[in-house]
């Protein structure tokens, strides 16, 4: 039985085998969406018990797409962790202010990935 279920949404693909074999591997079962619709109904099929958020992505960009999330009363709860190389002043609080709960930025650091998607399965959320 996986530890959790995850909905990573991201249009790059070498970025979404990458972050579901490291997630794989530590006992998360990974489901991937490629842009914001896709996202949206497979957050409502699946329930995940996190969701990791590209920022730019094709159609719905991630901030967007986390306020639509946001209103979907069976995932209001869900935390929403930004996985994103949107890295300049003011990104990571405009992040937060949409309504994601963590800011994680690209590249990812592979050793330290799982032990941040536990920290927010946990329930720490950043301070804003």
């Amino acid at each position: 039985m996986p530890k959790a279920t995850i909905l990573y949404i991201e249009d790059n693909l070498a970025n979404r085998e990458l972050v579901k074999r490291v997630l794989e591997v530590e006992g998360y079962h990974v489901v991937e969406a490629e842009d914001g619709p896709t996202g949206l109904r497979r957050a409502v099929e699946c329930r995940p018990d996190l969701i990791l958020m590209d920022i730019n992505l094709p159609e719905i960009d991630g901030l967007t797409l986390t306020a639509r999330l946001r209103q979907v009363e069976a995932l209001r709860n869900v935390p929403i962790v930004a996985l994103t190389a949107n890295v300049m002043k003011g990104d990571r609080e405009r992040t937060l202010a949409a309504g994601c709960h963590g800011y994680i930025r690209k590249p990812v650091d592979i050793d330290e990935l799982p032990l941040q998607i536990a920290r927010y399965l946990s329930g720490m959320r950043e301070h804003v």
